[in-house]
């Protein structure tokens, strides 16, 4: 039986960014998956969702427009986001095999909902080839990650575990949005969920914004946040301190117990 070239594996993607700055460190390439299995009340890329739609694309033609303007990527690389990213495992583990052999540094931009243990094997393969990942983790309580995002967090947890198990660097990115995560009592338990993690590298607290609604009514879908004010990023910035104050607090009770 003839093995398949990684090359020549087709993924379905929504579409690509030649020059990313906020995405992963430096300016990077980045490769927007089509599919997700969420729908988060603030999602601003809803035309995202639906899998097996977009352009049907090879690893070897993702690479070959990385490599268009490969002299800016020196200090950055390819960011895979989405969507969701893994929902397409094995094409999302030949793309950064093939981006490793290449000594392109590769980032993953996802929520890990689709973690499965069932699975871990084939998510090992792709940790062996990921040098950073960004986990959105949405929400620190399970009954208001279900409430906001359609989806349990159970296989989030499990997710940022295995990566941790595998030691790869991890950024938590958080969306702060009024009334529902900008609370105090959410952000300290969210500081002491995620600070326990060792992998855990930085925070990125990012406002929520409204720019996504125009997609909405394109798309004919009800924007599930019409009326809520965007977050001002100085409010975010508080978090953002909050944040990081109980994830020091809680790495200190971590070197205490050791």
């Amino acid at each position: 039986m003839m093995k398949c070239n990684p090359e020549e594996q087709k993924g379905y993607i929504h579409s690509t960014e030649s020059f990313g700055t906020v995405d992963g460190p430096g300016i990077r390439f980045v490769i927007f998956f089509q599919g997700c299995p969420l729908r988060c009340k603030y999602c601003h890329n809803p035309d995202t969702w639906q899998p097996n739609q977009g352009n049907k694309m090879t690893v070897g033609e993702l690479l070959e427009l990385y490599q268009h303007n490969e002299r800016f990527y020196q200090k950055g690389g390819i960011t895979a986001t989405g969507g969701e990213p893994l929902m397409q495992l094995a094409f999302l583990t030949a793309l950064f095999t093939e981006a490793k052999k290449r000594g392109i540094h590769t980032c993953l931009d996802t929520s890990g909902i689709v973690y499965t243990k069932s699975k871990r094997e084939e998510f090992e393969k792709l940790f062996a080839v990921t040098d950073l990942v960004l986990l959105d983790v949405k929400h620190s309580d399970p009954k208001g990650h279900k409430e906001l995002t359609g989806q349990d967090q159970e296989p989030v947890l499990a997710f940022a575990k295995a990566l941790e198990e595998a030691r790869v660097p991890m950024i938590v990115r958080h969306v702060i949005v009024p009334g529902i995560t900008d609370g105090k009592e959410e952000l300290a338990a969210l500081g002491h969920l995620i600070g326990k993690f060792r992998n855990l590298k930085g925070l990125e607290v990012l406002p929520y914004h409204t720019m996504g609604e125009k997609k909405y009514e394109q798309l004919g879908i009800p924007y599930p946040l019409r009326g809520v004010e965007a977050m001002d990023k100085k409010e975010a910035g508080k978090a953002r301190e909050l944040l990081l104050k109980i994830i020091m607090e809680e790495r200190k009770n971590m070197m205490n117990k050791k």
